[in-house]
């Protein structure tokens, strides 16, 4: 069963901001503010941000690639594992 979301008023936020920030960066869930009853913001820890930023630009890539392959514009992967293994036979020296 999904574990039901943590909703706060801004007003809690307020007066609790330490508790709250806390309890997001342990828990790893967001936290779901409202203002006059209605959703406005959601909290995150920055370890969570950070991860899900890189998510994000993995899927950017991913997709940039994808319209690379289909317009035929992207790079050989042998070519590409060639340069790969120079720079990283550069690296150990």
């Amino acid at each position: 069963m999904a574990k039901a979301p943590t909703i706060i008023p801004i007003s809690d936020l307020r007066q609790n901001a330490s508790e709250i920030i806390k309890k997001v960066a342990s828990s790893h869930e967001p936290v779901f503010i409202t203002q006059r009853g209605r959703a406005s913001a959601v909290m995150v820890s920055m370890k969570d941000y950070e991860h899900a930023q890189h998510e994000i630009e993995i899927l950017r890539l991913l997709a940039r690639g994808e319209m690379e392959i289909g317009a035929g514009s992207g790079y050989d992967l042998d070519d590409v594992m060639k340069e790969a293994d120079k720079i990283l036979d550069g690296s150990k020296s």
